[in-house]
């Protein structure tokens, strides 16, 4: 009996798994409104046989109904969108130029579910512009995903993410003829950034492209106001309470155009330049 057994074991491990996994319509319909509690079950579910496919040396195809899964009924799982790419493009097999557009499609989708999230824009700006062009074969096809990655870097320091990731943006869309919008990009985040090294960095490659430095001229002015009056609080907080006015002087809507009395930050650099 044992060799039989044993050829029939053999056999079946060579066949396709079967996974017992409902439509994603079905899906949410079947969590009976506990949602969160299904997309964590899932998701544990498709890393362990993730790991076993991956211990067996054996392909894992049916990882996007899994994927499919979690997003029926968690649409915003934030924890798929910085991971399926390494599920999709790092596994057994090897990774094709179709794997890499399903991976985008799955990382934009989380930009529009988490629109205001700088970690995924980052992560998808990341993919697309840097590793997943490894994995394309056309040239155009590469250098229009490098354009859109830099796009969503941008994006991502403009959310919060490192200013530093401005200068491989940068770098991208001047090497793709785009240096309006590699300057503007600069532009945008030396005056969101405090740290002094990125600044500098910044202002190198801002002279690099023989643009002004507008963006200097205007975070100076914001910064002496800062320090001046709202040195004990943060500098989001001193943009927010906006500039300083003179109560009697500004008093009234005939000081709209009075000097020194403007109500937000670009007046009053209008004003000092």
């Amino acid at each position: 009996m044992q060799p039989s057994l044993a050829t029939s074991v053999h056999k079946v491990q060579q066949r396709d798994d079967v996974f017992l996994l409902p439509p994603p319509d079905q899906l949410r319909a079947m969590t009976l409104g506990y949602r969160a509690g299904a997309a964590d079950l899932l998701w544990t579910k498709l890393i362990l046989e993730y790991g076993i496919h991956w211990q067996e040396k054996r392909a894992f195809p049916e990882v996007t109904r899994y994927v499919d899964g979690i997003l029926a009924v968690e649409p915003d799982f934030k924890t798929v969108y910085e991971f399926v790419d390494t599920l999709l493009l790092f596994a057994p097999g090897g990774a094709t130029p179709e794997r890499a557009r399903e991976a985008r499609a799955y990382l934009e989708r989380g930009t529009r579910e988490r629109p205001y999230d700088a970690t995924v824009w980052l992560h998808y700006g990341q993919f697309i512009a840097f590793l997943a062009p490894s994995f394309l074969k056309d040239k155009a096809e590469i250098e229009r995903w490098r354009i859109d990655g830099a796009a969503a870097l941008t994006r991502a320091v403009e959310l919060g993410a490192d200013a530093q990731r401005s200068l491989a943006a940068s770098t991208i869309l001047s090497k793709a003829g785009e240096r309006k919008a590699s300057v503007e990009h600069l532009q945008r985040a030396y005056a969101m950034t405090d740290d002094p090294d990125t600044r500098e960095q910044i202002l190198l490659k801002l002279r690099m492209l023989e643009a002004t430095a507008e963006a200097a001229d205007a975070t100076s002015v914001v910064d002496r106001e800062w320090h001046g009056r709202f040195d004990f609080v943060s500098r989001s907080a001193a943009l927010l309470i906006g500039p300083a006015r003179s109560p009697a002087k500004c008093a009234g809507p005939a000081s709209y155009d009075t000097p020194g009395c403007s109500r937000d930050w670009a007046g009053v650099i209008a004003e000092r330049r």
